[in-house]
């Protein structure tokens, strides 16, 4: 069994659109949120239309709700949980490279491409170590929609938050 390098992309160079995908939601997103900086990543959504659903960390959809109604809604979230991360992390809270162990906890190996429009499940599994206090838990799911738009995929609204592994 070989071990999966966190930092490489798996989809084959000459796929072109599942590694332009891939590139976006997981390096670029990672390293923008590490550093706090939304315009690192703005230019990868769709902002007419956009819509973000958030699942609660819950299994049942009754339970999921239409957290992030337009881009500028969850850009603003985006901001502040980036901050807060940013915080925590100049605080000394993480130990090691808080950075690497999000990648460590990343997968995303699964896109359906059909024309344009994409279906792209991406879904963390993973802790990160603190210096106070229990390791911070990631585990949940995130399924994107992109659309391909004058040649470069980009973000139309997601279904995040979603538990790891849904209820059967």
């Amino acid at each position: 069994m070989t071990s999966r390098d966190p930092f490489r992309n798996p989809f084959d160079p000459r796929d072109h659109d599942r590694a332009a995908i891939w590139d976006m939601l997981v390096p670029r997103d990672i390293d923008a949120f590490v550093a706090a900086d939304w315009e690192a990543v703005a230019e990868d959504f769709i902002s007419s239309n956009f819509t973000g659903m958030s699942g609660h960390f819950q299994s049942e959809p009754d339970r999921f709700t239409l957290a992030f109604p337009t881009l500028a809604a969850y850009r603003d979230a985006w901001i502040g949980q980036a901050r807060d991360f940013a915080a925590r992390k100049a605080a000394g809270a993480y130990s090691g490279d808080p950075r690497a162990g999000i990648f460590a906890a990343t997968r995303l190996e699964e896109i359906e491409i059909t024309g344009d429009a994409a279906l792209v499940r991406k879904r963390f599994d993973g802790h990160l170590a603190r210096t106070d206090g229990p390791d911070e838990r990631m585990n949940w799911q995130t399924l994107y929609w992109c659309r391909k738009v004058d040649g470069r995929w980009k973000i139309a609204g997601f279904l995040g938050y979603l538990p790891h592994v849904l209820d059967g």
